[in-house]
């Protein structure tokens, strides 16, 4: 199984909105096959606090204007690593600090990345 066309659009729109917030380093990777609660993991560096902020907020309102609701939102408050559910796809918004520090792609090494 693969990623859903759903959760690939979300991608899609998640990368041009990281994009134009300057977010560095994004990859979004299909975990459907090993990972049964989601189909893509999006990972986005910022380079400080409010640029993880910005980010996150600019995803969140580019997914709502199409129709793509927000289920849980985690990390606001301190703004080094956001995590945001949407059930299709999970987005970490993370300092490029905390990016490097936990290396969470290294577990998901062997998941193929989603074309953008």
């Amino acid at each position: 199984m693969t990623a859903s066309d759903r959760a690939v659009a979300m991608a899609k729109i998640v990368n041009e909105s990281a994009l134009d917030k300057l977010g560095e380093n994004i990859v979004a990777l299909d975990v459907s096959i090993p990972f049964a609660l989601t189909d893509i993991f999006m990972f986005v560096s910022a380079r400080n606090e409010r640029q993880v902020v910005a980010i996150a907020d600019d995803i969140e309102e580019k997914l709502l204007e199409n129709k793509y609701k927000l289920l849980r939102k985690e990390g606001k408050t301190t703004a080094r690593w956001i995590l945001m559910d949407y059930g299709d796809m999970i987005i970490h918004v993370m300092h490029e600090q905390e990016r490097v520090f936990y290396d969470i792609e290294r577990l998901w090494k062997d998941a193929p990345a989603v074309k953008l």
